[in-house]
């Protein structure tokens, strides 16, 4: 009863709350440490209505199209990746948003049962007492974009000399295409794969152009 009650008051607090720090940035900042780097944690937080319209239908398009209809888990999409990976093809994950939301905001890195049951609990958590609104602004502003780069306005002055308010439909596309591995890729040297990545995602982004976002 204890833990059902802390995790859901942390969950509703964060529904107003910005969350100040995350896991991955704690754990990224002691490797940082360890590899005799200065500590890093660039983040500066942006509102919904702040964020680039451009950025919040790229992420959809790139991450999670089904994201307006689904609550926190795209069946189809994990199915498709099951089938994927059953293959003996490279290894896709299916997560939704929201689950990478909860994973980030609430949970630590790493891919144990008891760590995606976690995962599934709070994705049922922030459907349930967060607008799609909220769990689109939280992602845009905690997922890792570099290194030691946090959330899309640092990553567009990083990458862009600008403000995550501003990116253009390529930019936003970029930004996200690099994802789910920002340490291995980068919007500043796309590679061949990171640019047709881009262009699928800007493709999806012309079928969601109804989106109000």
């Amino acid at each position: 009863m204890w833990f059902f009650a802390i995790t859901v008051l942390w969950v509703l607090a964060y529904r107003f709350i910005d969350p100040p720090v995350t896991y991955l940035m704690v754990l990224r900042g002691f490797e940082q440490k360890f590899d005799d780097k200065e500590w890093k944690i660039d983040q500066n937080w942006l509102s919904s209505e702040e964020l680039s319209t451009n950025l919040k239908r790229a992420a959809i398009a790139g991450e999670d199209v089904r994201f307006m209809d689904h609550w926190g888990f795209d069946l189809k999409a994990m199915e498709k990746a099951y089938e994927k990976n059953k293959s003996g093809k490279k290894m896709r994950g299916g997560s939704t948003i929201s689950q990478q939301t909860a994973k980030n905001v609430f949970l630590w890195p790493g891919r144990s049962y008891i760590r995606k049951g976690f995962e599934a609990y709070f994705t049922a958590l922030i459907e349930l007492l967060w607008s799609k609104e909220r769990i689109l602004e939280v992602y845009l502003n905690v997922i890792e974009t570099g290194d030691g780069i946090y959330g899309a306005d640092a990553a567009a002055k990083e990458f862009y000399n600008k403000t995550g308010s501003a990116l253009t439909k390529r930019e936003a596309a970029l930004l996200i295409a690099v994802l789910p591995n920002p340490l291995r890729w980068s919007p500043a040297k796309p590679t061949g794969y990171i640019y047709s990545k881009q262009n699928r995602i800007l493709r999806n982004m012309a079928r969601l152009k109804h989106l109000e976002l």
